[in-house]
This record gives structure tokens, sequence and C-alpha cells, in this order.
């Protein structure tokens, strides 16, 4: 294990050992601990200087027991005998006093991951705080170099952190792994006679290495705050929008939100009893892989223990599937999808995609209408699906972009906006466990002046 961390994988399992030992002499009749320990470093730089300079090191171990089917919940930071046994204690009596609760338990054991395999999850990056500092300071000067109206700047962030954690269960599971997480980012401000714009963008990645060049994010993260200037408002209208491929990872996590048991056994989404039913376009599929060696949404297990599965979650443009846990699957009646903490890597995929399908393509095919680059605002009732959202991006007319736009919204339902995708690009983009190109919706509401 890395000298980053003070704890060896080892003592994290002697730790979670003795707290399920614990709860078993308190009287439990099963009990489920997790252990972790994490190490970062995150420095921001604005206009050059130095405005942040955070050190993280952090460790927790949360217990939860069950009595029959009554569940108690308590952590504590301090790995002290005394104080570990005190948070079984504090589990223990919560549980005492919880009104039992039909679907509360462990997972099945069928269902746990015995064998987890080694995604290759952790990459640590040996990084200083002078390190840190220069790459945000060359990140922010290449921004500043593209053009004299970069005048301004809300900052650039290197940020780098890593982790390694146990979970165990008294049905005899115990897995764990490391993890590294790394990002560099950065946004500037352009000005003209006519105002000011800001726009952003960052790389992340787990392997450092894999982080584009600071250089480039800087240059890149210049250009479209330059595109932005002189933007113009919008009549309100009825036209197809092109969705940039980062959003689009947006709109995947609105589909999790939806698809997800919590919401579905509340009765708080208008994905209730839409299993195999039509959903998206009849092209378009949405595609589940936990595997996926050191993509940042992978892990061989969930935070139950449970294996995921690789899976179309959308087939053919049917819902073939949801997102549940062990509690959620046991509320509706159904088996836990092993996502326990939320999708692992999500794909958007369209039989339709070509290889040459790239965001100037997507462009052209969009013809005339609205190309979105900025969202603004939570405008999204999972309820009813009903969406609206603040936007800003570039109007389109004969494949082209011919001005910026702001200060307009976007409406419709999610339901219709997945229905009516017609093309998606081959400008696959990855963020947050979401992969996905550029989509062209048609037939969306434009709110403007």
């Amino acid at each position: 294990m890395s000298t980053l961390f003070a704890l060896s994988d080892d003592r994290l399992r002697e730790l979670a050992a003795s707290a399920l030992e614990r709860a078993r002499a308190f009287g439990a009749t099963d009990a489920s601990c997790e252990v972790s320990e994490s190490t970062g470093l995150s420095v921001s730089t604005r206009k050059m200087q130095v405005e942040t300079i955070e050190h993280t090191r952090d460790k927790g171990l949360s217990v939860t027991v069950y009595i029959g089917q009554r569940r108690g919940n308590a952590s504590t930071s301090d790995f002290a005998p005394g104080a570990v046994a005190q948070a079984v204690e504090a589990a223990y009596n919560i549980a005492r006093f919880t009104a039992e609760d039909d679907a509360a338990g462990l997972p099945d054991d069928d269902a746990l991951e015995r064998a987890p395999r080694d995604l290759d999850l952790f990459h640590p990056w040996d990084l200083d705080t002078e390190t840190a500092i220069e790459l945000a300071r060359r990140c922010e000067q290449a921004a500043f170099d593209v053009s004299r109206q970069i005048v301004n700047s809300e900052g650039a962030n290197v940020y780098t952190n890593s982790g390694h954690f146990v979970l165990a269960n008294t049905r005899g599971f115990v897995g764990g792994f490391p993890y590294s997480r790394h990002s560099i980012a950065v946004t500037p401000i352009a000005k003209n006679k006519d105002g000011m714009q800001r726009d952003d963008w960052h790389s992340s990645s787990r392997v450092p290495e894999e982080l584009a060049e600071p250089e480039a994010i800087g240059r890149y993260a210049a250009r479209r705050a330059l595109a932005r200037l002189a933007a113009r408002k919008l009549g309100t209208r009825q036209c197809p929008v092109l969705f940039e491929a980062p959003l689009v990872c947006g709109l995947l996590g609105s589909f999790v939100q939806a698809a997800s048991g919590g919401s579905l056994y509340r009765k708080s989404s208008f994905l209730v009893d839409a299993l195999g039913k039509p959903l998206f376009a009849p092209h378009v599929s949405v595609h589940e892989d936990p595997y996926i060696p050191r993509a940042s949404g992978s892990g061989p297990f969930d935070e139950e223990g449970v294996r995921g599965q690789q899976r179309d979650v959308v087939a053919e443009g049917r819902l073939t599937g949801y997102f549940l846990s062990s509690y959620s699957a046991r509320k509706l009646g159904m088996k836990t999808t092993g996502n326990a903490g939320g999708a692992y890597n999500l794909e958007l995929r369209s039989r339709l995609t070509q290889p040459g399908d790239d965001f100037a393509a997507m462009i052209r095919k969009l013809g005339t209408g609205l190309l979105v680059t900025e969202l603004i605002g939570q405008g999204v009732n999972y309820v009813t699906g009903d969406y609206s959202r603040g936007a800003s991006g570039f109007w389109v007319e004969g494949g082209a972009i011919r001005y910026p736009v702001e200060e307009i919204t976007i409406a419709g339902r999610l339901q219709d906006m997945f229905a009516r995708i017609v093309a998606v690009g081959a400008d696959r983009y990855e963020r947050g466990g979401r992969i996905t190109g550029s989509i062209i919706v048609e037939g969306m509401t434009v709110g403007g002046a």
C-alpha cells in the first residue's frame, strides 16, 4: 500500500472486524462496517496569485447495526478501541428504539461480490504544493496569453485525492480497494465593449498522466469565453436544440435520479411503473458497465458489497432496468441491481451514430436551431418530468454558428426530450461516470425576449 496512507489495508480490516465483533456482543443480529482513510491536496490561484491551499487527511469508521429489521447507524473518526466501542453501542441503541422496517437488512448472500476484480483505480499523484501552484499558474497564464480580451479569471484549480477503504459485514463479506482522483480546471473571463463573459474547462482522471496539459486547458477555456462575447437575446420559439456533450452528462444524471429506487418507491418519479416501456428514441440505448479499468465510474462492488451489472438500462429506446439498492429493491418487490451509491459508468449510444459525427458534423446536422453550451439553475421536476433551465450558447443557421446567445430558457419534459433525440454525436466525452456525445433534441421550447 502506498506510503500516502497512515493505516495499512490489514489495519482497516482489523478495525472493521473488531466493530462487527462488538456489534455481535451487544446482541445485533447483523451488522456492517466501513473503515476508510483518504488524503488530498487542492490548490487554487487567481490571476496567478495563490488563493487557497488545502491539505486534507480524513479517516472514518461507520457501523450499521441490525436488530431483526430495526436499523441503527453511527460513525466516528477516532479509531481508539473505546471510541469504536462507543460508536457501535450508539448504533445498537438507535436500532433498539427504531421502528421495524420490512425492507431493512443486509444484502442477500448470493448478491455479494466474494471475488472482486482489480480495476486499476489507484494511481496516486506525487504532487507537492509548489508544483501544484506552478500547474495552476501555467493553466491561467495560458488563458491570458490567448487574447488581451481575457482580462480576468475566476481562478484555476489543481486537485488530487487518494484513499482506501474496507467494507465488511456479518455475512462474511470483506472487500476494499484503493482509489485516486485528479483534476485541473480554470475559468477565464473575457471582456469587450459589450460586456464580459466567462467560461471554463477542466480535465479529470484517476491517472495523473492522462490529464490534459494545463496550457491546453487554459487556451481552450479562453477560446470558449471569447466566443461568447457580444451575445444576443432570442425571441421565444420552437426549435431543435443541440446539447454539448458535457451537458448531456447532466441529462444522464437526471435520468439516473428518476430511475433510482429511492425516487421510485417514494412515488416521486415520472418513471414509476415505466419498466419495459418506451422512453428514449428507438435508436438510443444506455449501457452501464461497472468494470471499465481506470474509469471514474468503475467499482468492483457497490456501497453494500453487491456486484454491479454490465447491462443495457435502456435498449432500443425501452427502459429495461432501474438503479436499485437492496433496500429500495425490497421496497419495490424487486432484486438489487448493485447500485447502492448510484450508477456506474453510463454510456449513451445510438445505432445511427457514424465515426465522422464529430461536433462540427453535429452542428451541420442541427441545421437551424440552438446550440446550448451552459445550463443555469435546477429546474427539473422529477415527479412530472418538467424541465426548464436557464441557458446560453449559440444560434446556428445553415449548419454554421452565427452568433452567441444568452438570457434564454429551454423547456420541455424529460420524457419528451429523451424520445425526441434524433442524433448522438461521436464526440465522446466523460464526466462523473457518464459517457456521451452531443445530442440533438427536436421540438424544444426556447424562451427569450
